[in-house]
């Protein structure tokens, strides 16, 4: 589980980050971040499981970071959930985490000098 909650704080981090980065460089941006919260409640597979899912779309939906940590947390709780290491899309989302961490990293400094922060 500690593995999953470090996932969980990379995948928050990563993108809190980046958009803390657009905030600074961009004022008005800061109306919209509410919205994208909003909207990754909806695709995020907390009322529901992911196997609800249909197979063809599954790769597309596992791009978003919070399905693998999500589905990690229901295998450590719930006595009859699948493994999530044994299927490909928990590494899609690990993936996507470890880019997005990487370019918030990679943004955050290339705008601290242009913007002097």
């Amino acid at each position: 589980m500690p593995l999953f909650w470090t996932m969980a704080f990379a995948a928050s981090f990563g993108p809190g980050l980046y958009l803390t980065a657009l905030n600074v460089k961009y004022r008005d941006f800061r109306y919209i971040i509410p919205f994208i919260v909003q909207f990754g409640l909806f695709i995020s597979p907390v009322g529901y499981t992911s196997s609800h899912i249909n197979p063809n779309w599954k790769w597309l939906y596992s791009l978003n970071p919070m399905v693998g940590v999500i589905d990690a947390f229901r295998w450590c709780i719930v006595a009859d959930a699948p493994n999530p290491l044994l299927e490909y899309p928990f590494y899609i989302s690990l993936s996507v985490i470890l880019f997005f961490l990487w370019l918030s990293v990679y943004q955050f400094r290339k705008w601290k000098r242009i913007l002097r922060i």
